[in-house]
């Protein structure tokens, strides 16, 4: 209720009505239309009078910053979902290729194979490359 949540939070029930005018909060209604705060009510009511309180952000402020969240929570759930399909994905295309070679005739055993190493080349080869300058004549 109301009562209960402006006392809880030291604020005045006028300061409750004016955030749910402004759309920061929206409680539920009982039958008899009383507000009823639920427990995600509290916590954003909580995230408004620390932005308001100790921060100094005026409501049109704080409109921005809970949209600018919401955005966010949303994307962090959009991006949890792609990395969860990638993996699964994943996950599919390598599974036929460990089946494919546990269901062969033939078993297929995988050899690593060693990076090539070349010869090293030679400064000179005989017959080319530097001559021997004799000196008098």
């Amino acid at each position: 209720m109301i009562s209960a949540v402006a006392e809880q939070y030291d604020i005045h029930p006028q300061t409750l009505r004016l955030y749910e005018r402004e759309g920061l909060l929206q409680p539920s209604r009982s039958d008899g239309n009383t507000r009823l705060y639920t427990d995600q009510d509290l916590e954003r009511l909580e995230i408004i009078l620390k932005l308001t309180r100790e921060l100094g952000v005026n409501l049109a402020g704080v409109e921005i910053i809970l949209n600018m969240r919401a955005k966010m929570e949303a994307m962090q759930r959009q991006m949890e979902e792609f990395v969860n399909t990638l993996n699964r994905e994943l996950a599919m295309r390598a599974e036929p290729a460990k089946s494919a070679s546990s269901q062969s005739l033939i078993p297929v055993v995988e050899i690593p194979v060693a990076p090539a190493v070349r010869p090293a080349a030679r400064s000179s080869k005989p017959g080319r490359g530097s001559r021997s300058k004799t000196t008098g004549g």
